[in-house]
């Protein structure tokens, strides 16, 4: 059987967070997220015990949320890696064959890698496996020493290292597997005779060497899996290497990306050949791009489907569905729960909120859709605005197929437009219009004559006013012809 145990404990002093170390989030996952999903693939109906400490309501939290089935067990005195291990065996006494002993925060772990490790280590049936890599600067790391033929001989601490074990670029990752009798045996023998008065996981390494027990180092393919983050400099530097290798797995799976050094992706997001990620886009959580799709520039989605064949541009969406050859942008806002059907339309400055839009339905500018459903081929006019809270709860309203909205209106929900209806330029309407109805809602206009210079004597105003009726004065008393006056129709005959 195999096993994995996370030390998650540490408070994590240098980042500087009422957060745990461990909780930090890294492109889609927390850093012990990423470790835990790492293990998934070769686990064989084992247990994952995380040891928690330092934020352990916090961390156990989140395990409910990521990981159910990881048992969380409370190191309540931070002793040691080999106490923090010592104190998960104890809490599954049962547990025989495999032990995977993992830090909680070395996030760009590959699934292939661990799993090479626990093969080399079953395929050879050492006593423990350690993972190595080579660095380019292994200062204040452990080295690896290997005897003449290769093999693993002992991990030397920097302080402890001669001048030649100090130029050893190999360096012990801090990831281990173990049979779990040998270590439960070597565990009960570790001491805290050192400087920190800690039991050392490293020790049980060389107790079980002194007892001539196989021990073999596995090399990382790649050094900066192993690496981890002490302060949130480090942490961005993950981020950073985290989203070249995002990047470069969807390009070479047929995504074009623009520019990659401005493209974060969360590693739960997927992507379809060809679609098209412009510079500075940033597709976070479930989010989900269709083949052919373009989005971005200047872009987030959240826990978004994007279409097939859609375009999002300079838009941020959360929670939201995309349909098809839908159109996005630029300047647009979709709260949760929007959802636009095959070749719809959102525009510029447009705001939805639990909206569904039609197909062909369109948005073009400057509006606000809340609790609203909109019918196929319906088009919206420019500065409407869904009135859809009472000042106690939301209501929806509901506009049907085919059917054309003035320039500014205001639909006070709940209220029902029909099929085909026509709503007239600048009304208020509170009430339900009929199918191929014109709702009309507003006050006649009337003209004030010679208001401007009476009210506002001396301005700008009043003085091309002036001015104007001068000129038409002088046309009126000279018969002069200003030329052909072109009749445009009523707003409400557009």
């Amino acid at each position: 059987m195999r096993n994995v145990i996370i030390l998650a404990a540490g408070e994590g002093k240098r980042m500087k967070s009422a957060l745990p170390k461990v909780l930090h989030p890294l492109l889609g996952r927390s850093l012990v997220g990423h470790v835990l999903a790492a293990t998934e693939s070769f686990l064989d109906n084992g247990t994952v015990t995380v040891v928690v400490g330092h934020g352990a309501d916090q961390v156990r939290a989140h395990l409910a949320q990521v990981a159910p089935a990881a048992v969380p067990v409370t190191q309540a005195e931070q002793r040691g890696t080999g106490h923090a291990v010592r104190i998960a065996l104890d809490a599954n006494p049962d547990i025989t064959g495999t032990v995977v002993v993992l830090n909680g925060d070395i996030p760009l772990l590959r699934a292939d890698t661990l799993a090479a490790l626990v093969h080399t280590h079953e395929t050879t049936k050492a006593a423990a496996t350690v993972l190595t890599a080579e660095v380019a600067d292994p200062t204040g790391l452990g080295r690896i020493v290997r005897n003449r033929g290769g093999e693993f001989s002992a991990i030397v601490e920097e302080r402890d290292a001669t001048p030649a074990q100090r130029a050893i670029r190999e360096i012990n990752s801090g990831a281990y597997v173990f049979e779990a009798a040998a270590l439960r045996d070597m565990l009960g023998k570790l001491s805290t005779d050192n400087d920190q008065g800690e039991e050392y996981l490293t020790d049980v390494i060389g107790l079980l060497a002194e007892a001539g027990s196989p021990i073999v180092a596995h090399r990382a393919p790649d050094a900066t899996e192993t690496l981890g983050a002490n302060d949130r400099a480090e942490l961005a530097g993950l981020r950073a290497i985290m989203r070249d290798r995002i990047n470069d797995e969807w390009m070479r799976a047929g995504v074009a990306i623009i520019d990659p050094a401005t493209t974060w992706i969360d590693v739960t997001a997927t992507l379809s050949r060809d679609a098209v990620v412009e510079p500075n886009t940033h597709l976070r959580g479930t989010t989900s791009i269709g083949e052919g799709a373009v989005v971005g520039p200047d872009t987030s989605l959240i826990d978004v489907v994007v279409g097939a064949g859609a375009t999002v541009v300079r838009t941020h969406a959360l929670s939201s569905e995309i349909g098809p050859q839908a159109s996005v942008g630029p300047f647009a806002y979709l709260r949760p729960g929007s959802k636009l059907g095959v070749k719809a339309k959102v525009g510029t400055f447009v705001e939805t909120k639990a909206a569904t839009l039609g197909d062909g339905a369109k948005v073009p500018h400057l509006s606000y859709v809340g609790d609203a459903e909109i019918g196929e081929g319906t088009n919206i006019g420019a500065a409407t605005v869904f009135v859809n809270y009472d000042g106690v709860k939301k209501q929806r309203s509901v506009i049907g197929a085919h059917a054309r909205t003035g320039a500014d209106n205001m639909f006070v929900a709940p209220v029902h437009v029909g099929d085909g209806a026509y709503t007239a330029a600048g009304s208020v309407i509170v009430k339900d219009v009929p199918p191929g109805a014109l709702g009309v809602s507003r006050a006649h206009q009337r003209n004030i004559e010679g208001w401007v210079e009476r009210k506002r004597p001396g301005s700008a105003a009043a003085v091309a006013a002036a001015e104007a009726n001068a000129v038409f004065q002088e046309r009126e008393e000279h018969h002069v012809d200003p030329g052909p006056v072109v009749e445009r129709p009523a707003p409400d005959e557009q």
